[in-house]
C-alpha cells in the first residue's frame, strides 16, 4: 500500500500532462440548478449520436477539488463513443458538510433529466458513473431509497452503474488520506453510517459493475469487496472487475482512463463495453 501510495503522488504530473493535450472537439451546454457556483451541470451532444444510452457523471476529487469544467476530458472522451453525456456538479467540503453533497447531487440529476425530457431526448436509458467521491455520491443516489425518497429521485430509468475506485465502506484499516477526507465531509458527531455507501444499499434492479484497484494507493480494494458482497445478500446485480492496466493507481484508473483509447486501456474498454452490453 506504501508503494502504491507514493506511485499515486507520483503519476499526477503525467496525468495533467495529458489532461491539457485533449482536443475539445464538442461544446458542452452549462446548465446551473442552483446558486452556489459549483451547483451546475454540463450537457454533451455528440455530433453523431451512436446510442439512445445517457451516460450520468458524477466527479471525483475527495469531495474537496473537481468540477464539470475540470473534467471536460471526459466528456470529450465519452462524447466521441457517440454517447449523450451529462457531467454533474456539487457543493464541495470542508466549507459544506455532507449530506449537502448528496443532495445537490440528486437536484442535479433531476434538473438534467427534466432539462433533456424538455429538450425531446429519450431519457429511458440513463446509465450513472461516477470514480472515487463520485462513485460515494453517485452509488448512494442509485441504491439508498431512503435518499430517493427524501429528494425526489427516479430511478425507473437507470438501466445500470458503474463505480470505479469507490470508498463504498468506511473500514477501519484505510489509510490517512481517506480518514483525513471523510474528517473534512462529515461534521463532528454525526452518524457516518448515514453517508455510507455499503450500509445504505437497498434491494433494486440497477445492474452495478465495479471497478477496482489492487494497487489504488488510496483506496482499499476490501470497500469494492464490501459492496459487493452487501449486493450479492441482498439479491442486486453486481461485477467486481479489478485493474489489469499497468496504470493502476487510483486516479489513474478513476479518471486517467479517459485520457486513454479503449485500445490502450482495458478499464475503459471494459467501461464502454459493459455499457453497449445493457
Amino acid at each position: 500500500m506504501k508503494y502504491d501510495y507514493l506511485r499515486e503522488n507520483l503519476s499526477y504530473f503525467g496525468l495533467y500532462w495529458k489532461m491539457f493535450q485533449v482536443k475539445k472537439k464538442c461544446k458542452p451546454v452549462k446548465v446551473s440548478y442552483g446558486r452556489d457556483k459549483e451547483q451546475y451541470y454540463l450537457y454533451y451532444e455528440p455530433k453523431k449520436v451512436v446510442s439512445d444510452k445517457i451516460i450520468v457523471w458524477v466527479h471525483g476529487g475527495g469531495w474537496n477539488a473537481g468540477n464539470p469544467n475540470f473534467f471536460d476530458y471526459v466528456g470529450q472522451c465519452v462524447c466521441a463513443q457517440g454517447y449523450r453525456f451529462v457531467s454533474l456538479g456539487y457543493r464541495l467540503s470542508p466549507k459544506y458538510k455532507y449530506p449537502c453533497q448528496i443532495k445537490d447531487v440528486c437536484k442535479a440529476y433531476n434538473a438534467a433529466m427534466d432539462y433533456l425530457n424538455k429538450a425531446g431526448v429519450d431519457i429511458s436509458k440513463v446509465v450513472v458513473a461516477g470514480p472515487s467521491a463520485g462513485a460515494h455520491l453517485s452509488s448512494i443516489m442509485c441504491y439508498c431509497r431512503k435518499v430517493q425518497d427524501k429528494y425526489g429521485v427516479d430511478i425507473s430509468n437507470i438501466i445500470g452503474y458503474i463505480g470505479s475506485g469507490g470508498p463504498y465502506s468506511f473500514r477501519e484499516d484505510q489509510g490517512l488520506t481517506i480518514k483525513m477526507l471523510l474528517n473534512q465531509l462529515f461534521r463532528k458527531g454525526y452518524n457516518r453510517r448515514n453517508g455510507e455507501p455499503e450500509a445504505l444499499m437497498s434491494k433494486n434492479s440497477i445492474p452495478m459493475l465495479l471497478i477496482q484497484s489492487k494497487h489504488d494507493g488510496l483506496i482499499e480494494y476490501a470497500c469494492a469487496e464490501d459492496f459487493a458482497k452487501k449486493a450479492n445478500e441482498i439479491g442486486n446485480r453486481c461485477e467486481l472487475y479489478s485493474v489489469e492496466d499497468k496504470k493502476n493507481t487510483h486516479s489513474w484508473y478513476t479518471a486517467g482512463m479517459f485520457l486513454e483509447s479503449r485500445v490502450e486501456n482495458k478499464g475503459l474498454d471494459k467501461f464502454f463495453s459493459w455499457i453497449e452490453e445493457l
